[in-house]
């Protein structure tokens, strides 16, 4: 299985970086290729909602998102990788998420599969509730299969993730994929 990882976190050693690498480490030693675009350090413009894509056409927008279309078009699964950020995702995941407008039914058409991989300072049972109800908003709109979360609660620095059971989980929900 094709893997696409969009990993929109800015710290590139931060907590979801970690997830980020067990989850394809496992992938991998299950036989399954991940491509990972960390989408903080590319060119990536907002959504400008004018439509010329007509919703399924080329984005009137030239910048590094084309190479995200391409290979998630191409692929069989996006995993979706982010620091909560106020009880969101990044604004960095937002954007592109956003720019899937212009291959929205390109996207629902495939079935893909998907994850999300995610880490939070807090550890209170509801840290995670409006970005699940987000991810599970795009799983059903998109046509997506979830494979399953990892919600790294109590993950606010490198070595609290690095000795939780999260990693474990990441490795595990990447080697689990059929």
């Amino acid at each position: 299985m094709k893997i696409i990882l969009l990993q929109g976190s800015p710290n590139k050693k931060g907590s979801t970086n970690i997830l980020a690498e067990e989850f394809t480490k496992g992938a991998e030693n299950a036989g399954h290729s991940v491509e990972r675009f960390d989408i903080t350090s590319m060119n990536i413009k907002p959504c400008t909602g004018c439509v010329a894509c007509g919703y399924e056409g080329p984005c009137a927008q030239k910048d590094d998102n084309g190479k995200i279309r391409e290979a998630i078009l191409g692929a069989d699964m996006i995993v979706f990788a982010t620091p909560l950020y106020y009880y969101g995702m990044s604004a960095q995941l937002k954007i592109v998420i956003d720019r899937f407008c212009a291959y929205n039914s390109s996207i629902n058409r495939k079935h893909m599969k998907s994850a999300l991989l995610t880490v939070a300072w807090n550890s209170d049972d509801w840290t995670f509730d409006a970005l699940e109800s987000h991810y599970q908003t795009l799983v059903r709109y998109l046509n997506l299969q979830d494979c399953g979360m990892v919600l790294g609660r109590g993950c606010g620095s490198p070595s609290m993730t690095k000795h939780s059971a999260y990693t474990r989980m990441a490795y595990a929900l990447g080697n689990s994929l059929k």
